[in-house]
């Protein structure tokens, strides 16, 4: 978390420092860069009035030289200098008339040359200018024009100590701002790390409170609705685990009472014996019915990839009443269906056999006594619709939202008679979704209930058919 903050602060007090030098450097340097400018314009203007006013002289003398600049009035230059073509100062209100000039702008400006300086030295702006005097198609001299600018060097000066104050009132306030912005984010990061490591010790009922809509708000509201996921999971695992032990360590009491009252007694008849294993046997196939659906429920939980190919509903149902038609005997019920061709879906055959099977046989079980079930298969445009109703004991309106949970029975005493387990809808419930269907669950008329399952139908070219 510390070199998180240390990277934060850094990188705003890098930008920071790009920011406070362009500011500090581009409009002072704009400054002097457009006051260079206007004194290049204005001593250039100057200097070629001089020039021009000297070009009409028949010879340049230090006597007319100096009439002509009295006339022209040069007061606010600091220093005026004229020389002849050969570099003879004829006037220089500096002092060294007579002497012959080792000024290099004007040495150049005597070659024909225009030469223009200008510096700032935090004290003053110093301008210079050198232009040639041209007369009768020659250069006859030049003239040298300079300028010391104190008070623009002074405003400048002024200016920049203002914007280097500014910026470290700046510099300051904002460094303050990173440092507060920054505590404050790291602690929100710190609070939802606290959060996930308490979730992850085991409390899923732990919620991170939240306010705000910026990304880390965002980030909580996720975190809140993966551990209340996560809780819910843990609900259901638990009492999955619970059911599960209930339901597996009732067959098995079953199994050791049996098998201690044959080893216990020693006079038990043979008839009495070949109850308590047949009974015995009774048991074992119930816990072996509730592994095997347990090991369904397994595979449909950890989203085993199968390939999906072909089913004909028609025929598995089929298959199935094959199975069931012993038990519908028993139990006096009768099996209606109507199975038309060409309801083909693509699925698992072990899968859809399941589905099939499940709501059959429970119609089957859970019917009365000259009692009927109606399996009905049709094809629309685009679904394939199964249905399987019953005239049985019905689901109360309550209870339908419940009926694919796992281990959940509606009537449970009669549930345990007939040997459910309550995993057979949970199977069918997982095994449907699983292949892009849907089921629903409702009254039948004027008793029982009804099971609707639909799946999309396929393409030509899915099927192959």
């Amino acid at each position: 978390m510390h070199s998180i903050r240390i990277q934060l602060i850094s990188f705003i007090a890098a930008v920071l420092v790009v920011f406070l030098v362009m500011l500090n450097f581009y409009p002072i340097t704009s400054s002097r860069d457009l006051i260079f400018e206007e004194k290049k314009s204005a001593i250039s203007s100057q200097a070629a009035t001089v020039a021009s006013s000297l070009s009409g002289l028949d010879r340049l003398s230090g006597e007319s030289v100096r009439e002509v600049l009295q006339l022209l009035d040069l007061s606010g230059y600091s220093r005026t200098v004229v020389t002849a073509d050969d570099g003879t100062v004829l006037y220089d209100d500096g002092g060294a008339v007579g002497a012959v000039t080792d000024n290099r702008d004007i040495l150049d400006s005597l070659g024909g040359k225009c030469v223009f300086r200008s510096r700032f030295d935090e004290i003053c702006f110093s301008s210079s200018y050198a232009m040639p005097v041209s007369g009768r198609g020659s250069t006859i001299g030049a003239v040298y024009l300079c300028e010391d600018d104190y008070e623009r060097a002074a405003l400048i000066s002024d200016v920049q100590a203002s914007l280097l104050r500014f910026s470290l009132i700046i510099g300051a306030v904002a460094l303050l701002f990173a440092v507060l912005f920054s505590t404050v984010l790291l602690q929100r990061m710190r609070t939802l790390v606290r959060s996930i490591r308490i979730v992850a010790g085991g409390d899923y009922s732990h919620r991170l409170q939240t306010s705000g809509s910026d990304e880390i708000t965002e980030l909580g509201n996720e975190f809140n609705m993966l551990t209340e996921r996560l809780e819910d999971t843990e609900k259901q695992r638990r009492r999955f685990v619970s059911d599960a032990s209930h339901e597996l360590k009732t067959p098995l009491a079953s199994i050791r009472l049996l098998s201690d009252s044959i080893v216990q007694s020693g006079t038990m008849d043979g008839e009495t014996m070949r109850e308590f294993a047949s009974d015995i046997g009774h048991e074992a196939e119930r816990l072996q019915r509730t592994t095997e659906k347990l090991l369904d429920l397994s595979r449909l939980d950890d989203d085993v990839t199968v390939i999906d190919e072909p089913v004909d509903i028609k025929q598995v149902t089929v298959d199935a009443l094959a199975v069931l038609r012993p038990l519908a005997e028993e139990k006096d019920v009768k099996i209606r269906c109507e199975l038309p061709d060409g309801c083909v879906v693509m699925a698992n055959t072990d899968d859809m056999f399941h589905i099939v099977f499940n709501l059959m046989e429970n119609a089957v079980k859970y019917n009365v006594p000259g009692g009927s079930v109606q399996v009905n298969l049709s094809a629309e445009e685009d679904k394939i619709r199964l249905s399987v109703a019953d005239t049985g004991i019905g689901i109360p309106e309550a209870e339908r939202l419940n009926v694919f949970g796992r281990f959940y029975r509606v009537d449970k005493a009669r549930s345990r008679a007939s040997g459910g387990s309550g995993l057979g809808l949970s199977i069918v419930h997982d095994a449907v979704l699983a292949h892009g269907g849907s089921i629903a669950v409702g009254q039948n008329k004027p008793q029982g209930s009804v099971f609707v399952v639909t799946f999309p139908r396929p393409t030509s070219e899915e099927t192959g058919i």
